[in-house]
């Protein structure tokens, strides 16, 4: 799998073809509609998610047809993939579960403040931590893998140097714990979706974004925000997101013995450390396209100022414990747990 997403290079009629229809399509037994909310020509789809459809259709020597639908082509709004894969509308997903607040928010502690390190330690963490306290949250799905992107920073119509030039700033986050965290930083946090981004940002809806490098291409952040700001020190970004890779379970068991194989082969830990490997790698090129703007400029906040930020944002934990003691979880056993899997997979 590793050297599968290494070598995967797909520029041009190469996207459009594969945006149309993945898979070897001899003896082929099987169609999964894969359905997300990306475009082809995102690196996620590049470097993960159409290598990995290939993969399904070569291993399992042309008998599974893996059907790409992206940027929600098949209806709906993001929110409601979760829906769409659990219901049987598609047969797998690849969203955030951040999307719909209170979702899955066994996931959460890995979304709030500081807690992250990077995509290759926090996704490895997150296979332990599923196989340990996702049983009811994934329940009615056939989880594929779970996983994080390197980690997001600023991204801003005006510098970010220091805590109090958030101060009144309408900034956009991907979950409820980003949206908190902006708030405890004096910002003004707003939840939207991926797609929603380019509008919001060209509108002035927003000032900014939370984002990686890898994705801002995909939305347009090169060109409709020109200040991108991430944190001095060992940690240089402020939190991630957890990203669901989710089959229907009805697909999945419906699928012969041999088949069930392919799919398990190319899910969980047997892909995790190559996809944790992936988001890192592909941080550079996404700030390539960034830096051959010439108005757009980059900032490391200093140690004193990130000190600052991270104080602030403690009271963000204490309103996710309360959050889940109304529903009987216990939260800081949670995020203690999260914090030694990140600590054992980043030595």
């Amino acid at each position: 799998m590793l050297n599968l997403i290494k070598g995967a290079v797909v520029a041009g009629a190469a996207v459009a073809a594969l945006a149309a229809s993945v898979g070897v399509s001899q003896a082929q037994e099987v169609t999964l509609r894969m359905h997300t909310f990306i475009p082809p020509v995102a690196n996620p789809s590049k470097t993960f998610l159409i290598p990995w459809a290939e993969k399904i259709g070569k291993d399992s020597g042309g008998r599974i047809k893996v059907q790409p639908f992206w940027s929600m082509q098949l209806g709906g709004k993001v929110p409601q993939l979760l829906d769409q894969v659990r219901d049987g509308v598609v047969d797998i997903v690849w969203t955030l579960p951040g999307f719909t607040p209170g979702r899955m928010p066994e996931i959460e502690p890995f979304e709030l403040p500081f807690v992250h390190k990077d995509a290759l330690s926090t996704t490895l963490a997150l296979q332990d931590y599923q196989a340990k306290h996702l049983g009811s949250a994934l329940k009615s799905y056939q989880p594929l893998l779970l996983h994080v992107h390197d980690g997001f920073l600023f991204q801003t119509k005006s510098p970010i140097t220091k805590l109090s030039d958030l101060k009144g700033k309408k900034i956009r986050a991907a979950s409820r714990g980003g949206v908190w965290l902006l708030e405890a930083l004096g910002a003004t946090g707003v939840g939207l979706p991926l797609p929603q981004i380019p509008q919001a940002l060209s509108k002035g809806v927003i000032d900014g974004v939370t984002l990686p490098y890898e994705i801002a291409p995909a939305v347009k952040t090169p060109d409709l925000v020109s200040h991108f700001s991430i944190l001095a020190g060992p940690q240089p970004r402020l939190g991630t997101n957890v990203f669901t890779f989710l089959m229907n379970k009805d697909s999945y068991e419906k699928l012969p013995p041999d088949l069930r194989k392919v799919i398990d082969d190319n899910s969980g830990g047997n892909i995790a450390r190559a996809a944790g490997e992936n988001w890192r790698r592909i941080e550079e090129p996404g700030r390539k396209v960034i830096e051959s703007k010439a108005k757009n400029k980059f900032y490391v906040i200093p140690a004193v100022e990130v000190a600052k930020m991270k104080a602030a944002a403690e009271p963000v934990f204490d309103r996710w414990y309360a959050e889940m003691k109304k529903i009987g979880i216990d939260g800081p056993a949670l995020v203690s747990d999260a914090r030694k899997l990140i600590d054992k997979y980043s030595k």
